[in-house]
């Protein structure tokens, strides 16, 4: 991996893992580490860490999305950064968490301390620490999901795509609509089932158009969602977290495959 030299002390970065990453795909979590520490930082994964509390918060439910969301203010109070693999649980932390605790002085500091730290995995080594490559292979034909929330609130879009450049092996083919919703929208997808349905299988329809073998995204849930629609549909295309593909992390099964 190409990184700037840093002369002071490693960025101390708290990885935050997700509810998906931490019960669906741990995989995703150790790539992540994989790379922050060949970008040179010093990673901590704080056992205090729960939920960001953006199902509750998407609800209305502010009182139990603050409550699970209290336990980051102690965890990560003393990392220089928080990094997430996913757009969207990065998304609440960075634009939403302090909303949670406005009414309160001290916690409402705090949390707002916390939410300028945060940032997504892959723009978190693309834009501050300046990686520009990795040390990786693949040998497949690719195409990349564009999720909303990593998308449209945190302007994760070329940084994905500059260091997939840089892996061995990697044809990297766009999808048309690769910036459309999938239909998962976490809450949304329980809400609001035949809608949700018929985006996945819009998605699904460029995946296949793509003619790629190989899914990537930034969004677990994203993920889960296409992948699930393509193995029920019976589609022979598999599925990856971005930040396994650039860990070098390909002996772990991928999602999908029929």
């Amino acid at each position: 991996m190409q990184a700037p030299q840093r002369d002071e002390r490693p960025l101390r970065v708290g990885l935050f893992v997700t509810c998906l990453v931490d019960l669906f795909r741990p995989s995703v979590g150790f790539a992540a580490i994989r790379l922050l520490e060949d970008a040179g930082c010093e990673v901590v994964v704080p056992r205090s860490q729960g939920c960001c509390g953006q199902p509750a918060y998407n609800s209305g439910d502010n009182a139990g999305a603050r409550a699970v969301a209290r336990t980051l203010l102690d965890g990560f109070a003393d990392c220089d950064h928080v990094v997430v693999p996913s757009g969207s649980c990065a998304g609440m932390l960075h634009h939403h968490l302090a909303d949670l605790f406005a009414d309160d002085a001290e916690l409402g500091h705090r949390a707002r301390h916390l939410a300028a730290r945060c940032h997504e995995l892959v723009s978190f080594l693309v834009d501050v620490l300046g990686v520009t490559s990795v040390e990786a292979r693949c040998e497949t034909r690719a195409t990349y999901h564009d999720s909303c929330s990593g998308l449209r609130e945190l302007g994760v879009r070329e940084q994905p795509r500059r260091l997939l450049a840089s892996v061995d092996g990697l044809e990297l083919a766009e999808m048309a609509e690769a910036e459309v919703c999938c239909g998962f929208g976490g809450t949304f997808c329980v809400k609001y089932p035949e809608i949700s349905d018929a985006m996945v299988a819009n998605k699904l329809a460029n995946i296949v158009a793509a003619d790629a073998g190989l899914v990537l995204a930034g969004d677990l849930g994203c993920l889960l969602n296409m992948a699930g629609k393509a193995s029920r549909e019976g589609h022979d295309i598999a599925f990856r977290h971005v930040a396994e593909v650039l860990a070098g992390i390909n002996d772990v099964p991928a999602l999908g495959r029929g």
